[in-house]
Parts: structure tokens; C-alpha cells; sequence
């Protein structure tokens, strides 16, 4: 296996030159972070301001910049609008100085802590001081704001520090007519003393936060002791104060942390994280050094997680402190000193010169980050720089890599070394799938990692790393990912041959095989694969793994295959399931002649469900292909071609055809059954006749030809051989051409005879005489022999001579009714000849509606009346044509009649010869001139009826008529 692995990588290495580079050299185009122009981390600057006195004390929260100059000036600089200061004068003629003064994280709420245990309060939004008279008697340490309760004119509940020790709840707000009057102080309560082992101690500094669950908790400190208080406020009594949190026991309270030393003062700080609502780590400088960690609120004790000391280095004791995300600053009187939380080294250190004075105090905007720094005469600001900018070579040194990844996500080329440290770290404790993982995301050296592994006889770890670098390749890299997939298929396959060989490893077998299925049916890796099938297939054969053959050629939807390997193995049913399930007609085409020859019932099933979706035409191979003794095959077959029939109404004629020839084979009772319900019209039938003819007479199914014969009109030939079968069957076909007596005469005689000189049965032969109106006794006579007597036809011959009598009579009384029809029209022409109407000299032609008396006309009993010549041209255009020659030939005779008076002599000859030669009179071609023109009125006769649908214009003369409109 190790010598495949290294064939396959030198394989892979020749032919695409694959690789990942390797840190040391600048292949990417990463920018190394030591030619970067590296800024300070903590950049100071000094603020162009001369204060007019000396500088007491000085705060900053959001923005907002409050400092206390001399005795009795309070100067606010809001920094967004630095231009723009504004001083406050305390007003007070007494001796005092300002001790302290505190600015809540909003900027708005000021208090003045002054020596004389009086306490001012000042609001943003006012220019006058205002006295606490409550909190006289007290010299103010400390104050926890109120965090939760942001608001500009009210402070909430807050805690308060004293020099002697003691703990008070109070609250301020300027909210005119309140119950209390306009004192801002609300009330002022005393909780608790914090007490050392000498009794009572100042309150140096004092924080309130409220973690999950509504769980609040306070961290105050003295000289040498660091007290907690927590407890668990019920929602929504936070504006009630926080004075349970004082009122447990002293055994349920956390242990209270104590340290040597002493500076006669100490100062905590705290770090809280962007859009989060309590601290995350501190910093408490206390007697001999710092202490620091982090903050944990869903602990039921201690907070205080992480815990580390950093001690003084010498005896220069520090003023002040301020912690940020990684660091924590320390001001010594000449200088600022940054450790690191990580590591406790000293990684910034920046020394003041003289001319500015001492260094008083270093504060810290909470909302900003920005770091403060006064003297009594000048104001730094630092700005902190990209922070985390080396946090990530840290923790990458101390182990923690997961903590070194977050913080260099943006900066690739540290990202990479931070892997490459991991999975190092890693392939030497011998977690060598942990490694393969990190080292894949590295740009090492791909053939360098491969083999580490190879000569390690890691596979696992290998195919992880293949894995891994496969996933991260771009779909543009065909080449690379093309031979990562073959390596690992290859490299599973070893594996899975490796396991199955060994039952004790039956579950790693089933597990590798599901990774092995998973990484060919992945989608990354489809279309590789798909590209590259005939590699796959060759690799999976030479392994002789079928199963997964079969599995991947699904995957490929490669179902022609997949159906042909369980056809080779005898797994008919597997076969059947594929294609039933993928429903791919031409597999199915393809595979049904050899499913057919074992299951043909399932095979039938399925093409049935498959309904319309197959065409039946393309299954006829898969049903010929029968064994005659196969009765299961050939049932099927006709179950199927039934089902194309009458279910799916198939009119393709070579089904038809088929089933024709599986009925006269196999089924001949189903046979004249099919014909009948196919019917006798010969449009609407789907076999071919002339086939079925011969189908059925080569099997001599006589009925079925018979009524072939009468679906193709051949009754005669019917007839003949439906005497061959049955006398009422050739009664039946001879009844059909009901259109053509002498063809139905001509059946009947033939049956006639049939009775007669075949079954000489003389009765029977009567009663086909009775049977058909159109034979007579005589028709039938010659066909009896000589020794029939008459008694025979006694019956029949006077059945005749009653219908000839009756005939008779019939005759008689037509000719009596035609004789009289001929009388009463005789007298209506009569009649007609004397009838007459009346015109008026006003009366009009219908035709040109000028007056009907200014030439010849005619007079209709409908009253209609028209000129001879008016009549003439609506008539004559409709006349058919062999009228229109008629009329024309007659007005040619007409006017050879009417001849000039010079010629007449000569013409009364011609008459009285033509006369005696038998020519028409001139007045005999009126009338028949008559009897063609004025027959009927032109309006209300036939004429006018059938002109309905004639066209108001010639369609020969449409065109010429269209464009004389134009």
C-alpha cells in the first residue's frame, strides 16, 4: 500500500506540477507582517490646551470631558465639539478644595466630592451647581453608576463609597415638583462597612454588574481586601435598590480576598467588550502588585476566574490604573507602563518629560477606549491601535490555537502559520487526523505533507488530508481535483478490500464504506466523476467491487448498467425495481425481451403502471419472443395487448394485428368477440382486414372470416361460407346490402338453393321464402327435383296467388284514383282559361316601377305585375342553361316568323309548308316562350327561393366591382 501511495503521488505531482507553498516564500501575494509599517499600539498625543489654573482632577465618559481647575472652577469640554468649552464656577467663599469628582458612563451626571465632607452635583444640561444636602458629613471615595438605567435627568439607584468605610444607596435627579421638593437627592441610605483587620476602611473603589438570570453583583475593594456581594434580583424591583444584596448573611457571602501590602489607596478597573452589558475582565492594583482575570457572573461564588498577580518590578509604585482587551496600563510619576494579560510582559513603556510636572492621574473612556493622562498643567490622549494585532503569536506560543485563528482570520499569512504550528503540534502527539486537517489549509508543500503521512503508514490521515485539500480546490482546478479524486477512491477501495478481510472490524468496515459513499454521491464531486466515470468503473472492477459498481453507477444515474449487471446475475426482480422506479422507457425497451422470459407477470404489471408513458409498438419484440409451451408468457401477452386496447384506446394497427393473431392462436372464443366489439365500419377498425381475413381463415375460424367478409361488403363470398356453418348466419349476412334488392335477391336464392339441394328439406326451404319478401314460389321451383309433389308447395303457391290478387286490386283502384286526379285537373285548366284580373292605368311595373301599361306585360294571380322586357332580364340570368338555349332558339324562330311585309307571301308560304311539314305556329311560340319566362312570378315562385344564397355581386366580377369603390 505504501508503495501504490508513493507511485500515485509522483503521478500526481508530474502531471499537474500541484502544490501548496510553503510560508517561507511569498508565492500568494501575502504581504509579510514584518515589512508592514507597524504602528504603535497605544499612540499618544497631547491635547493643545493650557488649562488658565492648575489642574486638580479629571474624568471622561462618552465624549464628555469634565476636569476641576484651581479652587472653584468646573471646566466641561463635550469633544465633538472641542471649540466650544464650557466652565461652571462653584460659587463657594468658604476654604475648601475639590477631593474628587465623579462623571456617570452617560457624561451627564457630574458629582464634586469636596474635603470638607460636602458633596455639588452638576448636570450637563445645567450651569449651576447644585448642593447634596444628604451627603453632607461623608468625604466621598467612590460611586458605582447605575448602568441599567441610562438617563440624563435621573441617575437610579446608585452605591457610594465614603473614606470611613460605609456604603450608601442613593439616587439624583433634577425632576422638578418631585415629592421630595427640588433637592436633587433623592435619598441616601446607609447598606454596609467594609472593614479591615483595623477596623472600618475607605471604599476605594466600588462596581455594579448584572449578569444572566437578572443575577447582580457588587465588587468593592479597600487598601488590601477585594469584597463581592451578589444575589438575584426579582424583575423589575431593580429601581428598589440594591440593598439585598447587603442583607444576607455573612456565610452566604463569597469569600472575602485579602493581600499584603499597602499603598495607602488602591484602584480596580474593568473591561467591557463592545454591545455587551457587563464586564469580561479586571485589573486591581493593590499593595504589591496587579491582580487580573476574568470575570465569570454565572458562577454561584467567586466571579473572579483566571486569577494572576503581576508584581511591582521595583519600588516606584504606580498612581493609577486602566486595562483594555490585552493589556493593562500602569502610571508610575514619570511614566506609562502597558503589560500584557497574556503573557505578563511589559510590551509598552513611554516616559514624560519634566517640563509638563508629575503625571496626577490616568482615567479611561469606557465608551470610547480612549486612555486620559493630566499633570497640573498639560492632558494626554492615547489612542489605542489594533490591539490584537500580535494576540494571535501569543496564544499560537502558549498552545492555544484555536484563540491565535480567531485573531488573525483577516491576515492570511499569519492565519497560515498558526495551522502550520497547529498541525505540526499535532502530528507530534500522534493526532495525525487532526493534523492532516490543518496541514490541508496550510500553503505547505502538498508532495512534502503527503509523504509525511505515507512514511508515517497514516492512510487515514492521508485520505483526511486529501479530503480536506479536495474541498478546497476552485472548480476551475479540473486538472488537481480530477486526480485527488481517483487517489482517494483508490484509497478507499484498498481500505475496504483491508477490512472486509477482517470480521473483528466489521464496524470500521460498515462505517468506512458510508464515508466512502458519501464522497461519491458528494456534490463537490459529481461532476468530477461524472467526467471521469470510465476510470472509476475501471478502478471499482479491478477491485472486483461490485456492490460498489452498482452504487456508483446510481449515483451516475448510469441505470442501463445498473439493469444489466442484476440481468447478468440472475436478479431479474432488482432489474425490475430499477426500471420501475426510474420509469426510463428505453431501458425499458431495451431490457423487456429478457425480463419477459422469467417474470413476465411482474414485467406486465409494471408496463401497465407505466401506462401511456411506453409505446406499445416498441414492446411487440419483448411479447413475440415466446415459447409456444410458455403459457404464463403468452397469457401475459394477451393480457398486456388487451390492456393497450381497451384501456388505453390504442389505434397503432400492428397491436392490433398481434392480438388478432394471439386470439386465433391461443384464445379463438375471444377471437369473434374482439371483432364484434371493433364493428362493421370499415373507417373505424384498426386491424388489417385482409390480415384477419387470412389469420382466421388459416386457422379456420369460419365465423370470425364470415364477419370479416361483412366488414369488407364481400356478402357473397360471406354468404357462401356462412352456409358452410350455419343457415341463420348466411340469413343474417343476406340481409345486409338492404340498398341493393337484386344483390339481397341473388344471397337469397343462394340460400334457397343451399336448403333445397343440400338439406333438401323443402319445409326449411319454405320458411326462407317466408323469410324474404323478394322471392317468389317461382324463383324457388327449379331448385326442387321432379318427385316433389305439390302438396309441398301448396301452402306457398296460394300465399302467391293471394298476394297476386291482392296486387291486383291494389292496381285497380291507383288506376280509379288517376283517372279521377286527370278529371279535376282537366277542369281547373278550364277553369283557368276564364280567369282574369284587372289593371289600373296607375298600376306600375315591379321590375322598373314605370307604368305597366306603356308596353306589353304581364299580369301573375299573385298580383305582381312586369314588362315583357322587364321580366324577360329578371328571369333569363337564373334559368339553368339548357333553358336559357331553349328560350334562345325559340326567339330565333319568333323572329324569323315576324319578317318585313315585302317578304310575307313568300313567308305564308313557307308557313303553310312548314305547317305541313308539322313546324310550330308563331302563336304556338309565344306560349311556349310563355311556359319558360312567366311559368311563375319571379318573386314569389321558385325562382326567388333559390336565388337566397346567390352573391349580390358575380364572384368573377367581384374583383373589378372592389376596385371601383377604391
Amino acid at each position: 500500500m505504501l508503495l501504490s501511495s508513493n507511485h500515485m503521488l509522483c503521478w500526481i505531482i508530474y502531471c499537474t506540477g500541484m502544490r501548496t507553498y510553503s510560508t517561507q516564500v511569498n508565492y500568494n501575494g501575502y504581504v509579510n507582517a514584518r515589512l508592514e509599517k507597524e504602528m504603535p499600539i497605544f499612540n499618544k498625543q497631547r491635547i493643545d490646551f493650557t488649562p488658565p489654573e492648575n489642574i486638580n482632577s479629571l474624568v471622561v465618559c462618552s465624549n464628555q470631558l469634565c476636569m476641576s481647575l484651581g479652587k472653584e472652577t468646573i471646566l466641561r469640554i463635550d469633544l465633538v465639539k472641542a471649540d466650544q468649552p464650557n466652565q461652571v464656577e462653584l460659587g463657594r467663599k468658604d476654604e475648601f478644595k475639590v477631593h474628587k469628582i465623579f462623571l456617570d458612563p452617560t457624561g451627564s451626571h457630574l458629582v464634586i466630592a469636596l474635603n470638607n465632607s460636602e458633596c455639588l452635583y452638576l448636570n450637563r444640561n445645567a450651569q449651576k451647581v447644585r448642593h447634596l444636602s444628604r451627603w453632607k458629613g461623608h468625604t466621598i471615595e467612590s460611586i458605582a453608576w447605575n448602568k441599567f438605567q441610562k438617563n440624563d435627568t435621573s441617575t437610579g439607584p446608585i452605591l457610594v463609597g465614603t473614606a470611613q468605610g460605609q456604603i450608601f444607596e442613593g439616587e439624583i435627579s433634577t425632576a422638578e415638583g418631585g415629592l421630595f421638593g427640588t433637592n436633587p437627592d433623592q435619598y441616601f441610605r446607609y447598606l454596609h462597612t467594609l472593614e479591615e483587620e483595623t477596623g472600618p476602611a475607605p471604599v476605594c473603589c466600588l462596581e455594579i454588574n448584572c449578569g444572566y438570570e437578572n443575577r447582580y453583583c457588587v465588587i468593592a475593594t479597600t487598601r488590601k481586601r477585594l469584597f463581592q456581594f451578589s444575589a438575584k434580583l426579582t424583575e423589575g424591583t431593580e429601581q428598589q435598590g440594591f440593598a439585598p444584596l447587603f442583607n444576607q448573611n455573612m456565610d452566604d457571602l463569597p469569600s472575602i480576598q485579602e493581600f499584603p501590602g499597602n499603598l495607602g489607596y488602591s484602584e480596580i478597573a474593568f473591561y467591557t467588550q463592545k454591545l455587551r452589558t457587563y464586564p469580561m475582565s479586571f485589573a486591581w492594583m493593590m499593595g504589591n502588585g496587579v491582580l487580573y482575570g476574568n470575570l465569570d457572573f454565572t458562577r454561584p461564588d467567586s466571579v473572579l476566574t483566571d486569577l494572576k498577580v503581576w508584581e511591582y518590578p521595583s519600588n516606584d509604585k504606580p498612581i493609577s490604573i486602566v486595562i483594555t482587551q490585552f493589556h493593562f496600563l500602569l502610571l508610575l510619576s514619570d511614566r506609562i507602563k502597558a503589560i500584557c494579560t497574556l503573557n505578563g510582559q511589559v510590551v509598552f513603556e513611554d516616559i514624560f518629560t519634566e517640563k509638563f510636572g508629575p503625571l496626577k492621574r490616568m482615567v479611561k473612556d469606557p465608551g470610547i477606549g480612549q486612555i486620559w493622562i493630566h499633570t497640573e498643567r498639560a492632558v494626554f490622549r492615547y489612542h489605542v491601535e489594533r490591539e490584537p494585532r500580535d494576540v494571535w503569536k501569543m496564544y499560537m506560543n502558549m498552545g492555544k490555537f484555536d484563540l491565535a485563528k480567531e485573531f488573525c482570520k483577516d491576515r492570511p499569512e499569519c492565519m497560515d502559520m498558526v495551522l502550520a504550528k497547529e498541525a505540526e503540534h499535532c502530528f507530534q502527539i500522534k493526532k495525525y487526523k487532526e493534523s492532516a486537517k490543518c496541514y490541508a489549509l496550510t500553503q505547505n508543500y502538498f508532495e512534502e505533507i503527503a509523504l509525511k503521512f505515507i512514511e508515517a503508514k497514516q492512510e487515514e490521515a492521508l485520505m483526511e488530508f486529501l479530503l480536506k485539500k479536495l474541498s478546497n480546490l476552485k472548480p476551475s482546478e479540473k486538472i488537481q481535483v480530477t486526480l485527488l479524486t481517483t487517489w482517494l477512491t483508490e484509497l478507499y477501495l484498498n481500505r475496504l478490500g483491508t477490512l472486509e478481510s477482517d470480521t473483528s472490524k466489521r464496524a470500521l468496515y460498515l462505517r468506512t464504506r458510508d464515508d466512502f459513499r458519501g464522497f461519491l454521491s458528494s456534490k463537490i464531486n459529481k461532476e468530477c466523476l461524472s467526467n471521469n466515470r470510465a476510470s472509476i468503473y475501471d478502478l471499482l472492477a479491478s477491485h472486483g467491487d461490485t456492490e460498489h459498481m452498482v452504487y456508483f453507477a446510481v449515483l451516475m444515474e448510469d441505470y442501463e448498467r445498473v439493469v444489466s449487471h442484476h440481468c447478468q446475475n440472475d436478479d431479474y426482480d432488482e432489474a425490475l425495481n430499477v426500471l420501475s422506479k426510474h420509469k426510463d422507457k428505453n431501458l425499458f425497451y431495451k431490457f423487456s425481451p429478457v425480463l419477459m422470459q422469467h417474470i413476465p407477470r411482474k414485467v406486465v404489471d409494471a408496463w401497465v403502471k407505466m401506462g401511456k408513458k411506453l409505446d406499445p409498438k416498441n414492446l411487440i419484440p419483448a411479447l413475440v419472443n415466446y415459447n409456444q409451451s410458455a403459457c404464463t408468457q403468452i397469457n401475459e401477452a394477451i393480457r398486456y395487448m388487451e390492456f393497450c386496447v381497451y384501456e388505453l384506446r390504442e389505434t397503432e394497427q400492428a397491436i392490433h394485428n398481434y392480438l388478432l393473431s394471439l386470439y386465433a392462436q391461443f384464445v379463438p372464443d375471444s377471437l369473434l368477440l374482439y371483432l364484434e366489439n371493433a364493428g362493421t365500419n370499415a373507417n373505424r377498425i384498426y386491424y388489417d382486414l385482409k390480415y384477419a381475413l387470412r389469420l382466421c381463415a388459416e386457422h379456420e375460424h369460419h365465423r370470425a372470416c364470415v364477419h370479416v367478409y361483412k366488414v369488407m361488403e364481400l356478402y357473397e363470398e360471406a354468404v357462401d361460407l356462412a352456409l358452410k356453418v350455419d343457415v341463420d348466419l348466411a340469413k343474417s349476412c343476406a340481409d345486409l346490402p338492404a340498398d341493393d334488392e337484386e344483390l339481397q335477391k341473388k344471397l337469397w336464392l343462394k340460400i334457397a338453393r343451399h336448403v333445397v339441394q343440400e338439406e333438401k328439406d323443402v319445409k326449411k326451404a319454405m320458411v326462407c321464402l317466408s323469410s324474404c319478401n323478394l322471392l317468389k314460389i317461382e324463383d324457388i321451383l327449379p331448385f326442387f327435383p321432379d318427385f316433389v309433389t305439390i302438396d309441398h308447395f301448396k301452402e306457398a303457391i296460394c300465399s302467391s296467388l293471394q298476394a297476386y290478387n291482392q296486387h291486383i286490386e291494389e292496381l285497380k283502384q291507383e288506376m280509379e284514383d288517376a283517372t279521377l286526379s286527370a278529371k279535376r285537373i282537366r277542369e281547373d285548366m278550364a277553369e283557368m282559361r276564364n280567369k282574369y284580373g284587372s289593371v289600373d292605368p296607375q298600376d306600375k311595373c315591379s321590375g322598373c316601377d314605370f307604368p305597366l301599361l306603356n308596353r306589353p306585360f304581364y299580369l301573375f294571380l299573385c298580383n305582381h305585375m312586369f314588362h315583357y322586357d322587364c321580366l324577360m332580364q329578371t328571369v333569363v340570368p337564373n334559368l339553368p342553361q339548357y333553358k336559357q338555349l331553349k328560350l334562345e332558339d325559340l326567339q330565333k324562330k319568333l323572329l324569323a316568323a315576324a319578317l318585313p311585309s315585302k317578304s310575307r307571301s313568300l313567308a305564308k308560304d313557307e308557313d303553310s309548308i312548314s305547317l305541313g311539314k308539322g313546324q310550330k305556329s308563331r302563336e304556338q311560340i309565344k306560349a311556349d316562350i310563355d311556359d319558360i319566362v312567366a311559368a311563375e312570378c319571379p318573386f314569389c315562385g321558385d325562382l326567388a327561393i333559390r336565388a337566397v344564397d346567390k352573391p349580390f355581386i358575380d364572384p368573377q366580377r367581384y374583383k373589378e366591382e372592389m376596385m371601383s369603390w377604391l
